[in-house]
């Protein structure tokens, strides 16, 4: 295993001006934080000088120019006396005044149940305590007789194979594409970039103190995920260039079966103990139903297939699709195309982040490497405005006067500071302003992040925002309902992805022959995401309703994914079994709970007529309703009374 980034900071002996001009450029909330640390003082907390509050994204906690600035000299001598000491921290801050800490950094009371969670999640103590450390449990020869295979190297792929080795369990991971990274190999678009901190977008015990960018774009993302790979000396347990076609659970010899295919096109089957299913929600593009979709007689491709081989200068290029991607690319591609048509069926939410496009200043990446806690700390702010602060403007108030417009008091609040930050930037612009406020409630499909780039680009002389109906593509043109045809040279599809055709399309075959494919239908499920009855030793991260969007991020939910299915495969071993499935109403039963969850969130309002989070019914079967703390909750050991285990014992 690599060696861990010690929260407690790397040692420095830094001149007086070079820590000044660092601390310029520092969070200062956070740094009141590493203040406490390095003089064992904490008399700030009691302080005048203190955060007003905490928003998302905003990491100054509302502090005046001159408190911060106080702040900043105060802590300059605090700074000095530390390097001056030798880097020597005194004992660490007391439980209680952690907990007072959090309170007084995010300006809001921190619940003490939150706690335990957060410590876990930044890890003061220097302990990784989502680690494998099984200890003299499971002998060394059930976990060398143990094989596991898991499919997909993208971020959750790579984690499951992190700890397994770390638990000592032989495994191969079978990854269709090149190279690690998933979603951040795969999407190659201009101005891909991830839209979760990447302080906070990354595994919490590999924190990488080097971003570039607050919002990373895709290729320093998949560079992270190759420097893990590495790392944590698992590329050798990866097949690359290597597709899984199905697999099938075998009931007399208790194992499954996997079938895969190489570059080469040969085929082979891989016997495994188990499979972790870490294939992800957003990996198959999906096309647009269009009349003569084949017939464009120019370059064409989905936004997840990029064609870097095309030159679009001045050229006539049309964006099918406003969603996420399109807000990146559009923006990225506008200067050099000759005219931009971008095509827009439903319009989108969005908030202001004037740090999207940001870069790291070298004093925050000196403070994050050297500042003791100050990284842990950073975390920490940048995941508590995004934990479950936001879970109540997501729910649907049945005593809401207002329902056409919102769901609750909170969901109101967000549509008007929205709608008023469309309305700043459109002044000049309303018939532009008619065609970008959504028609439905706020926070019910995808939040989109913007720094102003967005309508600015659709401001352009050169770009038109087109909201007629598409009616078909020919060979030259897009035609639209209203019979207006635009010449093009070239489409680009920003049109989404299969997301709820789960494990599609490969064929997984559990007792009894059933297919999960057949199984689940457009309707899948699976107990807290993870994993289905009737299909023992199976395992899913990323599975049905765990996405988010209410906050957090698939880091963390994945964290909290793997350290269960790690746990079910302790059991396992621990007592002898061949086979362990969830119960069938255990499962019923949280599926039910879900399904009644889900129906009360914004993202089922009846204003929702098409989004990506519903199935062909309407029902929303990719997200996850539940609370942070509740998931963490219920993930962080299996409850074996949960599942049928079976075999030699």
């Amino acid at each position: 295993m690599p060696e861990r980034f010690d929260p407690a900071g790397v040692p420095f002996d830094d001149d007086d001006a070079s820590i000044a001009a660092a601390l310029e450029d520092v969070s200062v909330p956070t740094l009141m934080m590493s203040m406490i640390h390095m003089s064992g003082d904490a008399g700030l907390l009691d302080g005048p000088l203190r955060p007003a509050g905490i928003l998302l994204n905003e990491v100054q906690g509302l502090m005046s120019p001159e408190d911060q600035a106080a702040v900043r000299a105060r802590a300059l001598e605090v700074v000095k006396a530390f390097r001056d000491g030798g880097c020597r921290l005194p004992p660490p801050p007391s439980p209680e005044t952690i907990h007072r800490m959090m309170g007084f950094v995010t300006g809001q009371d921190v619940p003490a149940d939150y706690v335990p969670m957060m410590l876990e999640e930044m890890e003061l103590d220097g302990r990784d305590a989502r680690a494998v450390d099984w200890g003299d449990a499971v002998s060394a020869e059930a976990r060398q007789g143990f094989h596991v295979v898991v499919i997909g190297c993208g971020m959750g792929g790579l984690l499951a194979a992190i700890r397994l080795k770390e638990a000592g369990i032989p495994f191969t991971v079978v990854e269709k594409n090149a190279s690690v990274g998933g979603t951040w190999h795969e999407n190659t678009y201009p101005g891909c970039r991830v839209d979760v901190g990447n302080h906070f977008y990354c595994y919490s015990f590999e924190p990488n103190p080097d971003w570039s960018e607050f919002f990373a774009q895709r290729a320093e993302l998949q560079a992270y995920f190759e420097r893990c790979l590495d790392a944590y000396g698992v590329r050798d347990r990866v097949r690359f260039e290597t597709e899984v076609l199905g697999a099938e659970w075998d009931e007399d010899a208790r194992r499954w079966t996997v079938r895969v295919r190489g570059k080469d096109g040969r085929e082979e089957r891989l016997v495994a103990n188990a499979v972790v299913s870490a294939v992800g929600q957003l990996n198959r593009p999906k096309l647009p139903d269009l009349p003569g979709l084949d017939r464009f007689a120019g370059p064409s491709w989905h936004s997840a297939r990029w064609r870097h081989d095309v030159d679009l200068t001045r050229r006539r290029v049309a964006v099918i699709g406003t969603g996420a991607s399109a807000l990146q690319l559009v923006p990225a591609i506008a200067p050099e195309t000759g005219r931009l048509l971008v095509f827009q069926r439903s319009a989108q939410w969005m908030f202001p982040n004037p740090h999207y496009h940001a870069k790291v200043g070298e004093g925050k990446k000196w403070a994050l490497r050297h500042l003791p806690y100050y990284a842990r700390w950073y975390r920490f702010l940048l995941f508590w405005p995004g934990c479950d602060g936001g879970h109540d403007a997501m729910r649907i108030d049945p005593d809401w006067p207002h329902p056409e417009r919102s769901t609750c008091a909170l969901n109101e609040a967000a549509r008007i500071a929205f709608t008023q930050y469309m309305e700043e930037q459109l002044e000049d612009r309303p018939d532009l302003l008619a065609k970008v406020v959504p028609d439905y409630v706020c926070l019910g499909k995808r939040v989109l992040q913007d720094d102003g780039r967005w309508l600015a680009t659709l401001k352009r002389d050169d770009v038109e925002l087109v909201t007629d109906p598409i009616r078909e593509i020919r060979e030259h043109s897009i035609v639209c309902e209203s019979g207006a045809e635009h010449p093009v040279d070239a489409i680009v599809y920003a049109t989404g992805f299969h997301a709820n055709r789960f494990l599609w399309p490969m064929d997984v075959v559990g007792r009894e022959g059933v297919k999960l494919r057949e199984r689940w239908g457009d309707d899948p499920a699976a107990y807290l995401g993870i994993t289905v009855p009737g299909f023992p030793n199976l395992f899913c991260i990323y599975g049905p309703g765990t996405n988010l969007a209410h906050g957090g991020s698939l880091v963390f939910h994945s964290e909290c994914q793997v350290r269960y299915l790690m746990g079910c495969l302790k059991a396992l071993l621990e007592t002898g079994h061949d086979a362990i499935e969830c119960r069938p109403e255990v499962h019923d039963a949280y599926d039910e709970r879900l399904r009644e969850a889900l129906a009360g969130m914004v993202w089922s309002h009846p204003s929702i007529r098409s989004s990506w989070y519903q199935n062909a019914k309407g029902r929303v079967t990719v997200l996850s309703p539940w609370k942070l703390l509740d998931y963490w909750r219920w993930t962080r050991e299996p409850d074996l009374g949960d599942f049928i285990l079976s075999g030699r014992g």
